[in-house]
């Protein structure tokens, strides 16, 4: 069920309790955490956190904690399964879920007891009503012969028979008709995967509404908000609505703090909304570095081929800004330039056809040393937590990442945004060695295109954030350099080698690259359908079902099963 009152129905049931923590490994969830464990260490609520990376984590760290716990939270998993199926829990256990994942399955939006969904309600679930999908089951009533009088006439008793079979076959038809148009609803409503509301703005939601919103709470928020839309897990629309109610929270802090004395101390935090160019990593790097790193520009420039490296060198010119300057860091420009800095890229962007060079977000100012961009904070939490190194475990990077997130860990946060600078040209390198050696081949409905093993940096793409970042870049950058105007219009799938040992790759399906793009995402089903009508080795562990794991043997027979579903 939803729950209507977060304060009540929530947050005041576990004031009192001892709680689990599952929390998936992406930054939003990341942002979701810190709050509620700001606000657990206002109330002194116990709580225990379990970082879960799939399905198969969840169901062990479940198994192994559910005897101690009665109250579970899950942050960014959980919601778009049937929950109760998966875990098995006791009838007195409860989840709480914050999840973005949709659709949200329709049992848990009808189990009232164990299943608490903390999701926005402003979204747009379009959840199919309770009568469409259960219905009780009604026993047909038995009419035994014995009732019927024994003096009456073999004639009557015939009628009575007759009328009892053509209701009976009338109540089957019915229920046919019925499980038909279930059928139908729930493939209607479960064919798209798509992503609500952020679960870092739902909590600080809560937080608000419990006057305990903190500066600190309100920029984990905006991480959250920033880490949808580097991901493009939302729409360009969703994304300006959510800035625009996050803008009007930086307000009120702002307000707040100007009478207050430690304004201009040392150690204070400022948060500012700022419309600013839309170049990864900019500040922290130099812009030659960033220009080429960032997809967009990458993919409008096509930087791949020679012609694309001469049109940087003539916008850089139309610019103004020479060499010398553009290829230092950033910081170390000259203050001149750095003044009109943005208008003069975006004038001369314009010109160059790029009409999306700014975007609306959001900067932290660390007393006067330290600045980062949210997106900054995005990319350098993502690059921690998907480190590749060797002696790193899942839950290390998971704890580097949480701890990045601080402000009293400024050297994690850096360490985290130079392994994101090797990850951005990681990723810029391998899209142009896949376009220039033509490793995109249309399979008809989709886009096909597959990393080997051995290619430089293809350890980086096994993790699947780091898979589904390169893949839509990839598309993005396809789109930029075709020709062919039908290819434009299709969607991408993708696989890197997972284990060598095992022979087993990561796949993954992206929707069309349009500008009307909804974000939705058909390919979760698509791959479900696909492994079972050919009997494909596949894991599908990954909360979002359009990442699976597949048997590198059974490539083919998954493709072309996946060719005749879509055609």
């Amino acid at each position: 069920m939803f729950v209507l009152d977060f304060r009540k129905e929530f947050y005041e049931v576990l004031q009192s309790q001892r709680v689990l923590l599952f929390v998936a490994s992406d930054v939003d969830a990341l942002c979701a955490c810190k709050i509620l464990q700001a606000l657990f260490q206002c109330d002194h609520v116990q709580y225990t956190l379990v970082p879960v990376s799939g399905w198969q984590e969840l169901e062990t760290a479940f198994l192994e904690h559910k005897e101690q716990f009665h109250y579970f939270i899950l942050i960014n998993c959980g919601a778009n399964v049937d929950l109760l199926d998966i875990l098995q829990p006791d009838e007195d256990t409860v989840f709480f879920v914050c999840d973005t994942h949709r659709p949200v399955n329709v049992v848990n939006v009808y189990n009232d007891a164990q299943i608490k969904m903390l999701i926005k309600q402003d979204d747009d679930l379009e959840v199919p009503a309770y009568d469409d999908i259960f219905r009780d089951e009604e026993e047909d009533k038995e009419h035994s012969g014995n009732e019927s009088d024994e003096g009456s006439e073999p004639s009557e008793k015939r009628t009575r028979l007759e009328e009892e079979i053509a209701e009976r076959t009338l109540k089957r038809r019915k229920r046919r008709e019925w499980e038909a148009r279930r059928r139908d609803i729930l493939f209607d409503y479960e064919q798209y995967e798509y992503h609500g509301t952020s679960s870092a703005m739902v909590m600080f939601d809560l937080a608000w509404m419990m006057s305990k919103d903190l500066s600190d709470m309100l920029w984990w928020a905006i991480v959250g908000l920033t880490d949808q839309w580097v991901q493009d897990k939302i729409t360009q629309m969703k994304y300006v609505t959510d800035v625009g109610i996050l803008q009007r929270h930086v307000s009120r802090h702002n307000h707040r703090h100007e009478d207050e004395e430690h304004a201009l101390s040392v150690d204070c935090m400022r948060i500012s909304f700022e419309y600013d160019l839309c170049l990864a990593l900019y500040q922290h790097w130099s812009l030659h570095d960033s220009l080429c790193n960032t997809c967009y520009t990458a993919a409008r420039f096509k930087l791949w081929s020679l012609h694309g490296q001469k049109r940087l060198q003539e916008f850089l010119a139309d610019v103004g800004l020479p060499l010398k300057q553009v290829k230092q860091k950033f910081q170390s420009m000259d203050v001149s330039l750095k003044e009109n800095l943005r208008e003069m890229i975006e004038e001369s962007a314009n010109k160059f056809g790029m009409k999306d060079m700014r975007i609306q977000t959001f900067s932290i100012h660390f007393g006067f040393k330290h600045k980062f961009l949210a997106s900054d904070v995005v990319f350098a939490t993502m690059s921690l937590m998907e480190s590749p190194e060797k002696d790193g475990s899942g839950t290390d990077n998971f704890i580097q990442a949480l701890d990045s997130l601080s402000r009293g860990n400024l050297d994690k946060l850096y360490r985290g945004l130079e392994l994101a600078k090797q990850q951005l040209r990681a990723t810029q390198q391998t899209i142009a060695s896949c376009l220039c050696t033509n490793l995109i081949i249309s399979q008809g409905p989709f886009l096909y295109c597959s990393l080997m093993e051995g290619t430089p940096d293809v350890v980086l793409f096994s993790r699947p954030a780091a898979l589904s970042l390169l893949s839509k870049h990839l598309l993005k950058s396809f789109v930029c350099s075709t020709k062919n105007r039908r290819c434009k219009l299709l969607p991408l799938v993708m696989a890197a080698p997972l284990s060598a040992e095992q022979g087993t790759v990561t796949m993954v399906g992206i929707p069309p690259e349009t500008d009307s793009s909804d974000r939705k995402n058909f390919f979760g089903r698509a791959f479900e359908k696909a492994a079972e009508g050919t009997n494909s080795r596949t894991l599908h562990n990954h909360f979002d079902l359009s990442v699976i794991e597949l048997k590198a043997e059974d490539r083919s027979k998954f493709l072309d099963a996946l060719v005749s579903l879509l055609s």
